[in-house]
């Protein structure tokens, strides 16, 4: 008699409730929360990877630079060390998201993000960073005949574009990539996307900023922005900071500029790890070339392989909460662990038996279009980047430089950019909010049964540049 399969709940049984980045012994120990006043030259809020960045490229174009950091907890615990690690060269989330809001920049803006992603590299390589990266490229994948088209019709509007190493993938080459029965055709961006560990990168990065003698305070969040004197002043829950200038990199978590709160709301995502491949389990799957995948519905999963061969599997649930707000128990969602446990199974029938080791979720800070924006406050003596939408990984980068651009006052290639001048809508307020994305959610889901065809309210949507995605 033929063994029962198992059945996809079953394997993540044993599944622990806690980031697989996270969940590793190499951690580095927290440092200790401010207590006192501080003064300096930049004050850095947040320690994801705006923030580090920020410090890192702070003290990169001024050695005398004095730099201060403060975290409300430890450095890479929210989305720096939940992401899937896909680090992307597109500043624009994604090149059609990127033509169709600044069509006479993209050629620049893609020109731009391949350099951050090359200076990003060499930055790692400067300061012995070991976060496994590996340049793989990322593979978007037609599951739906559709997607097929819209695809073929991508290739073309990229090569028209004159944008480098895109190719497109038949069913049969896709498949000796990567083997599943569900893949159609595939578009490789051969050069523009990085795999790497998440949590290394920030604990790289937090080391590398030390080491240039940054000032690191965790367990210190910033509670209350001011302008004092020449500088500014944030307060915290045992001491103060004084700056002359402050970069925020707040992120999904509610701004000490509060008129920018409405720019953003935060959404969850979800992700399971599997435990590591056997060989023979390798072999029946391929990805010899490692790249990170993607499929092309408006629910999307995306999916990547480890430096040790587990597979990461996260996406297509986005759940947005009412009123916002980034709580500890919004961290774990089990009706979409076990959506996503059985959607990878359909994916690879072939790995029938493998088990998850770790399921999570965190918070995303999404605005209504999907990628970055910047500005200043308090008379140009603060500065901010949020609104990555998912993609911050690597835009966090360019992100860092846009900010010190800002605040040095100097006019530069990126602060003359439409994308930096510009700001998305913000966010109705609730309940306007909550039901708008409700019904957003509802067509996106109605369009991947559809053929791809967007009703009336995405049409709407898209007219008036308005958005929800993660």
């Amino acid at each position: 008699m033929a063994a029962r399969a198992m059945n996809p709940v079953q394997s993540l049984s044993d599944a622990a409730p806690r980031p697989y980045w996270l969940d590793d012994p190499a951690r580095p120990a927290p440092l200790p929360a401010l207590v006192g006043d501080e003064h300096c030259d930049l004050l850095v809020v947040g320690g994801g990877y705006s923030g580090l960045w920020t410090a890192l490229n702070a003290k990169e174009r001024d050695r005398g630079r004095d730099v201060v950091l403060i975290e409300s907890q430890e450095v890479g615990w929210a989305a720096s060390g939940r992401n899937g690690g896909f680090c992307s060269s597109s500043l624009t989330h994604g090149w059609a998201n990127g033509q169709s809001r600044w069509p006479e920049e993209l050629t620049t803006l893609e020109r731009l993000g391949r350099r951050n992603l090359d200076e990003f590299e060499a930055a790692l390589t400067r300061h012995g960073v070991d976060c496994d990266f590996e340049r793989t490229g990322e593979i978007d994948i037609a599951t739906a005949p559709h997607q097929v088209q819209e695809l073929r019709e991508a290739t073309d509007e990229v090569a028209a574009l004159g944008l480098p190493d895109y190719e497109f993938l038949d069913r049969d080459a896709l498949r000796a990539e990567v083997d599943s029965p569900t893949f159609l055709a595939g578009l490789w961006d051969r050069t523009g996307v990085a795999m790497l560990h998440p949590a290394k990168l920030a604990w790289g990065l937090k080391r590398a900023c030390l080491d240039l003698g940054v000032r690191i305070y965790e367990q210190t969040p910033g509670t209350e922005l001011s302008s004092r004197n020449a500088g500014v002043a944030v307060r915290t829950p045992y001491g103060r900071v004084f700056a002359r200038h402050a970069a925020l990199g707040t992120n999904a978590f509610p701004s000490l500029v509060k008129r920018l709160r409405p720019y953003i709301t935060p959404v969850y995502d979800y992700a399971l790890m599997t435990e590591p491949l056997s060989p023979e389990q390798l072999a029946a799957v391929g990805w010899k070339r490692r790249q990170g995948l993607g499929d092309a519905a408006n629910h999307f999963h995306y999916f990547r392989i480890t430096r040790d061969n587990r597979i990461l599997w996260g996406g297509y649930d986005i759940v947005h909460h009412y009123g916002g707000g980034v709580r500890s128990e919004y961290d774990h969602h089990p009706a979409t662990y076990q959506k996503l446990a059985e959607h990878f199974f359909r994916c690879f029938p072939q790995l029938e038996g493998v088990r998850f080791t770790h399921n999570w979720g965190g918070a995303i800070d999404t605005c209504s279009r999907f990628s970055a924006f910047f500005g200043t406050a308090h008379g140009g003596r603060v500065a901010y980047a949020l609104g990555y939408t998912g993609l911050g990984v690597g835009a966090s980068r360019f992100g860092a430089d846009v900010m010190l651009d800002l605040l040095s006052g100097e006019r530069t290639e990126r602060t003359e950019l439409e994308m930096v001048r510009s700001k998305p809508l913000p966010f109705p307020p609730e309940p306007v909010r909550s039901v708008g994305i409700g019904i957003t959610q509802w067509s996106m889901t109605r369009a991947d049964e559809n053929g791809g065809r967007r009703n009336l309210w995405l049409k709407a949507m898209d007219k008036v540049g308005m958005g929800f995605d993660s």
